[in-house]
C-alpha cells in the first residue's frame, strides 16, 4: 500500500517536508535498483535522471511573457494556489504549474485527441489513430477555436499555452518525466510545443466518453440475432418514475411551459415496449426497443448487415483509449445540493463525486486561481478541479457560487446504416458523393500510413471504413426486403453533436467568474457539449439547469436504435431550444439531487431527451438519506454530506435476500454461505463476508438468467458456451450444439449488473415461471432450472464454489474487499510497458467498500468479475456558509511523477472516505502553505 501523507497546518509544513524528503530519497533508491534490475532492456538511469523531472516548488523562476510576479503556494499535499494580478498572468502560470506536475499526461492526451498516439508509441496505436482521425476531434477543435470562441477565451488559451511552453523550453524528455526516459529506449521522441487547440481538443475527448446511449444502440441491435423484440424490451424496461424521482420536480421550462400546458399532451418520450415494439414498416433497421413511454413507432427488424457491422464497430470502439470514462458505458456521478433551511449553518451545502475510470494520475487536478484584487483587469477568484492541459476550473467554487456536474445521459449520438453505391452513398433515391480527405499517420520507428476519411451529409464520418473486416462484411451483408438492394455494401456513419464546433470552452471561463444564478445560467447556456446536469448554490439559493445541444428527431425515430441513412425522414430535425431546457430554482422541498436519473417525467415535458436514462437507484437512495435527515426538522452538516457519499447500501440485495433466505439449499457448505445473509444490513463494507457472497450470487443469477442467453458479441471474451444455432433463445441441451465464445472485453460485457438489471429482475420477480429463469443442465452438476427459485438455488451453489476457489473454503476469511480491489495503472507504459516499468509506475491494490449502483459507486462489471472498473474520481463538499470549511479529495495526488511524495498521497484517505480541508481565503491558504514559488517576469 502506498504511504499516507497527511495535510499539514500551522508551523508543521517544514517538519513534514523533511519527512517527505526522506521518504522520497528512499523510494528513489528503490527505483534505481528496480531499473538496474531491468538491464535486459539496456536500461540504466542515474538518481539524477530519476529526480530530474521533479518540479521546483520553492524559490523563484523567471518566465518571459509575464507582466508581473505570480506566487504559487503549495500545501502539504502539493496542491497549488496561484496568485496573480492579471488574467493573462494567471492562466500562463496555470499552464506552467500543470506542466510541472502533469506534462506527460497532457502530452499523451493531446496525441490521443489528435490521433497521433503512433508518434509516441509506434505501430501498436495505428488502428486507434485511424479511428480518431476519422472522428476528427482536433479538426473540429481548430474550427471551434477559429470561428466560435470569444476573443477573451482565445487570449486565455494563448496565455496557458505560453506557460506550458515556458516550462518545456530547454528541456529534454528525461527532464520532463520518467516516462520519456523509458520511451527513449525505443525511439527518439521529443515533445513539441503546446497549442491552444491542444486544450480545446480535450473537451472532445471528454464529450466522447460522456456521449450517452450509443452503446445501448449497438447492444440492442446486436441482440436481434438471439432475442425477439419482446425479449429485448424486457431487458430495457421503462424508467420507474413512480418509485425513482426525476431531477426536475418543481421546475420550469420558460416559453415551453405555456405551449405544453395549452396542448394538454406531449409527443412522448421513448419507444413502446412489448409486442408493439419493432412493428414499424418501411425502411427501418434494427430492433425497435427502448425505455420510456410513447407510441409504437419502433422500426422493423434488420438483418445481418447491421448486426455484423455493429459487432465489428464495437471491436473498434473497444480499443479506443478512454479519456475520462469507460468507453461511454457504466459512467455515472452523484451531485446534490441542500438549501440553507435544512443545514446547520443556515446556508447551502453542495456535494459532487463524478464516477469515472480509475487512472493514474487521476483525471482531475486540484488548484486555485486567484486574482490578488478582482477587477476588470483580473476577474477570477476560483478554486476546484481542473483538467491538466486545459485552463480554468471545471468543477468547484468561486467567492460567490459553487457548482457541480453529473452526466445527463441525453441522447446526442445516432448511428446510421448507409447504403454504399460506387464512390457515394444512397440518399432519398439519389447517389450522393462522399466528402473525403486524406490523413497521414506518422509512426515512431516505422513507415507512415495514409488513410482516406469519408463523410456523408452533415459531416457524418463513415466509421466502418476503419476496419477492413467491416468493409468486407458490408459488401456481403443482407438486410430485410424493405431496405435498398445491397449494391456495393453497407457502412455505419455517426451523427454526434460534438462534431459541430461549439462554445464549451467559453462556458468554463464564464462559470468561473459568475456571481449569481442569472450569470451562472447564462454561462451554462454556452456549455453545449457534453450535456451535463449542473447544480448550483450561492449563499442563499440553490438551483439546477440542463444545458447542452440536444437534437430533436422525427416522430418515427426516437434515437434508441441505428437508423436507415438512405431515408431523409430519419435526419435530425433541429435542436431543443435553449429556453425550453428544464431547470429548477429554490424548489420548496429544499434540495436537488442529480445522479444520472431521468431529468424530468415525460408526461411533464414535450421533448424526448433520451430513451436510456440511468434507472435512478443512486438518486433515490440519496433522496431517501436527505429526507431521513431533515424529516422532523433535522439539520444537515458537512460531515453528513460526506457520510452520504460513502453510503454502501445495496438496493438489489434488499430485493433478493429475503427470497434467497427462503430457499432450501441442502448442501451444508452452501448453507454456511447462505447463513451469511441472515441479519445482514445490506451494506457493502470492504470487510463484509455477506457482501462478498451476495454479490457472487447476484453475478451468477445474471449469468444464468441472461448472460448465457445473449449473443456472443455481448458476452465476455473467451467465455464459451455450447449453443444450438437453431434456437434463438439461448443455450440448448441437445445434440445440435456448437461452441460459441464471447467477444467483448470483461469490463464492457453484459449483463454488467447495473441498475438497469436491477429493474429487469425486479419486474420478473413476480413471474417465477418466466422463460428467463430456465437454464439447461450444465455437465454433471447442477441440474437444469425451470423456475425462479431453481435458478436462485443454482446461483447460490455456483457462488459458493466460485468464492471457495477465489477466497478459500473457510468462510470466516471471506471479505468483499478481497474480491473488490482497485489497481491504479499508468495509462500508457503502466499498461503495456515492460514488467519493471509497470512495477515502477503502477500502484495498488486497495480493498474497497461500495459497489455497483450504490452511492459509493466503486463500479464492477458482473459479467467480467469483481474488480473495480470505475470509481468516485474525486469527492467534494462545499460549505457556502464558510468556504474555508469546505472539503475535498482526489483519487490520486497532484503529481504525475512516479515516486513524487504527491503521486498517490491522497489515495488511501480517499479509499477510507476521508476528505481534506479545502483552503480558499488568502489567510487559510497562507496558514497551510508548505512551499512557495515566485514566477517573475
Amino acid at each position: 500500500m502506498p504511504p499516507n501523507t497527511t495535510a499539514t497546518t500551522g508551523d508543521k509544513p517544514a517538519k513534514s517536508g523533511r519527512k517527505k524528503g526522506r521518504k522520497a530519497r528512499l523510494v528513489v533508491l528503490v527505483l534505481v535498483l528496480a531499473i538496474i534490475a531491468g538491464v535486459a532492456y539496456g536500461a540504466y538511469w542515474s538518481i539524477s535522471t530519476v529526480r530530474a523531472s521533479f518540479p521546483q516548488t520553492k524559490g523563484s523562476i523567471t518566465l518571459q511573457g509575464l507582466s508581473g510576479p505570480v506566487d504559487v503556494k503549495r500545501d502539504g499535499n502539493g496542491i497549488p494556489q496561484i496568485y496573480a494580478s492579471s488574467d493573462a498572468d494567471l492562466f500562463m502560470a496555470q499552464g506552467y504549474v500543470q506542466a510541472q506536475d502533469r506534462f506527460y499526461e497532457m502530452d499523451v492526451r493531446r496525441h490521443m485527441t489528435s490521433g497521433r498516439l503512433s508518434e509516441m508509441f509506434g505501430k501498436s496505436q495505428v488502428d486507434n489513430d485511424e479511428f480518431l482521425r476519422t472522428l476528427g476531434w482536433d479538426r473540429v477543435a481548430k474550427e471551434e477555436y477559429d470561428t466560435k470562441l470569444s476573443a477573451s477565451t482565445k487570449k486565455y488559451l494563448q496565455a496557458y499555452a505560453k506557460g506550458v511552453n515556458a516550462y518545456l523550453k530547454g528541456k529534454d524528455g528525461k527532464d520532463i518525466s520518467l516516462e520519456y526516459a523509458a520511451l527513449g529506449f525505443d525511439n527518439n521522441y521529443k515533445p513539441g510545443p503546446w497549442t491552444p487547440v491542444d486544450s480545446v481538443s480535450w473537451l472532445k475527448a471528454m464529450a466522447w466518453d460522456l456521449r450517452g446511449n450509443m452503446q445501448d444502440e449497438i447492444d440492442r441491435a446486436l441482440m436481434t440475432s438471439r432475442l425477439d423484440a419482446k425479449q429485448i424490451a424486457q431487458l430495457y424496461p421503462d424508467y420507474p418514475y413512480d418509485r425513482h424521482k426525476a431531477i426536475v420536480q418543481e421546475g420550469q421550462y420558460d416559453e415551453v411551459t405555456k405551449t405544453f400546458e395549452q396542448s394538454g399532451s406531449s409527443s412522448g418520450s421513448g419507444t413502446s415496449t412489448g409486442d408493439t415494439t419493432g412493428t414499424g414498416t418501411g425502411t427501418g433497421v434494427g430492433a425497435g426497443t427502448g425505455t420510456g413511454t410513447g407510441t409504437g413507432t419502433g422500426t422493423s427488424s434488420g438483418g445481418t448487415a447491421l448486426e455484423s457491422q455493429l459487432a465489428g464497430l464495437y471491436d473498434v470502439l473497444d480499443d479506443v483509449p478512454t479519456a475520462v470514462g469507460v468507453n461511454g458505458q457504466g459512467i455515472g456521478s452523484n451531485s446534490w445540493v441542500v438549501a440553507g433551511s435544512h443545514t446547520i449553518t443556515g446556508h447551502p451545502l453542495l456535494a459532487n463525486d463524478p464516477h469515472l475510470s480509475a487512472s493514474l494520475p487521476s483525471v482531475w487536478y486540484q488548484m486555485g486561481l486567484h486574482c490578488r484584487t478582482v477587477s476588470s483587469k483580473c476577474q477570477y477568484d476560483v478554486t476546484g478541479y481542473t483538467f491538466a492541459g486545459m485552463p480554468g476550473v471545471v468543477i468547484g467554487h468561486n467567492q460567490d457560487i459553487a457548482w457541480g456536474m453529473t452526466n445527463s445521459g441525453v441522447d446526442v449520438t445516432d448511428l446510421y446504416l448507409e447504403k454504399l453505391s460506387g464512390d457515394g452513398y444512397l440518399y432519398d433515391g439519389d447517389t450522393k458523393a462522399f466528402k473525403s480527405r486524406e490523413e497521414t499517420i506518422k509512426v515512431a520507428g516505422g513507415k507512415s500510413k495514409t488513410i482516406v476519411v469519408r463523410q456523408t451529409r452533415d459531416g457524418m464520418p463513415l466509421l466502418s471504413d476503419r476496419d477492413d473486416e467491416l468493409v468486407k462484411v458490408g459488401k456481403k451483408a443482407t438486410v430485410d426486403t424493405a431496405a435498398p438492394d445491397r449494391g456495393d455494401g453497407y457502412g455505419v456513419a455517426l451523427r454526434w453533436t460534438a462534431l459541430d464546433p461549439g462554445t464549451t470552452m467559453d462556458a468554463v471561463f464564464a462559470m468561473d467568474k459568475a456571481s449569481n444564478w442569472s450569470e451562472f445560467r447564462s454561462a451554462s447556456a454556452l456549455f453545449d457539449v457534453p450535456s451535463q446536469n449542473l447544480i448550483y448554490a450561492d449563499k442563499n439559493n440553490i438551483g439546477y439547469t440542463l444545458p447542452g445541444k440536444i437534437p430533436t428527431r422525427a416522430e418515427k425515430d426516437d434515437g434508441s436504435i441505428p437508423a436507415p441513412g438512405w431515408d431523409s425522414s430519419y435526419k435530425w430535425t433541429g435542436y431543443i431550444p435553449e429556453d425550453a431546457l428544464p431547470y429548477e430554482y429554490n424548489p420548496k422541498r429544499g434540495y436537488i439531487v442529480t445522479a444520472n436519473q431521468a431529468v424530468i417525467d415525460p408526461d411533464k415535458y414535450p421533448y424526448t431527451l433520451t430513451t436510456d436514462w440511468g434507472y435512478g437507484t443512486r438518486s433515490q437512495r440519496i433522496t431517501d438519506l436527505i429526507e431521513s435527515k431533515i424529516k422532523g426538522g433535522g439539520k444537515v452538516s458537512t460531515d453528513d454530506m460526506r457520510q452520504m457519499q460513502l453510503d454502501n447500501s445495496s438496493e438489489i440485495a434488499k430485493l433478493l435476500v429475503p427470497a434467497l433466505l427462503k430457499i432450501d439449499v441442502g448442501d451444508k457448505e452452501v448453507r454456511k454461505a447462505q447463513e451469511l445473509l441472515e441479519g445482514w444490513d445490506y451494506t457493502q463494507d470492504a470487510d463484509s463476508a455477506a457482501a462478498a457472497y451476495f454479490n457472487a450470487v447476484w453475478r451468477n443469477i445474471l449469468k444464468l438468467a441472461f448472460g448465457n442467453k445473449l449473443p456472443k458479441e455481448l458476452r465476455v471474451e473467451g467465455q464459451c458456451l455450447w449453443v444450438d444455432p437453431v434456437n434463438t433463445t439461448g443455450p440448448a441441451d441437445n445434440t445440435q450444439k456448437v461452441r460459441e465464445c464471447g467477444q467483448r472485453a470483461a469490463d464492457q460485457a453484459q449483463p454488467d449488473g447495473g441498475d438497469r438489471w436491477f429493474e429487469v429482475v425486479r419486474k420478473l420477480m413476480n413471474d417465477p415461471k418466466s422463460a428467463w429463469w430456465t437454464t439447461p443442465k450444465a455437465g454433471t452438476r447442477p441440474p437444469a432450472t425451470h423456475n425462479r427459485d431453481d435458478l436462485f438455488k443454482r446461483a447460490m451453489i455456483d457462488a459458493r464454489w466460485e468464492l471457495t476457489a477465489k477466497l478459500g473454503k473457510d468462510i470466516d476469511t471471506w471479505s468483499w474487499g478481497r474480491l473488490h480491489r482497485l489497481f491504479l495503472k499508468n495509462q500508457t507504459l503502466g499498461t503495456d510497458g515492460p514488467g519493471f516499468l509497470k512495477y515502477i509506475l503502477n500502484r495498488g491494490p486497495w480493498k474497497l467498500s461500495g459497489g455497483e449502483a450504490t452511492v459509493n459507486a466503486s463500479g464492477w462489471n458482473a459479467a467480467g468479475g469483481y474488480g473495480v472498473v470505475w470509481v468516485p474520481s474525486m469527492r467534494m463538499v462545499v460549505n457556502l456558509g464558510d468556504l474555508d470549511k469546505s472539503k475535498w479529495i482526489n483519487l490520486t495526488g497532484a503529481s504525475g511523477h512516479a515516486y513524487s511524495a504527491h503521486y498517490v498521497d491522497q489515495t488511501s484517505k480517499w479509499a477510507k472516505g476521508e476528505l481534506l480541508d479545502w483552503n480558499f481565503s488568502a489567510k487559510a491558504v497562507d496558514k497551510n502553505t508548505g512551499d512557495t514559488l515566485v514566477l517573475k517576469p
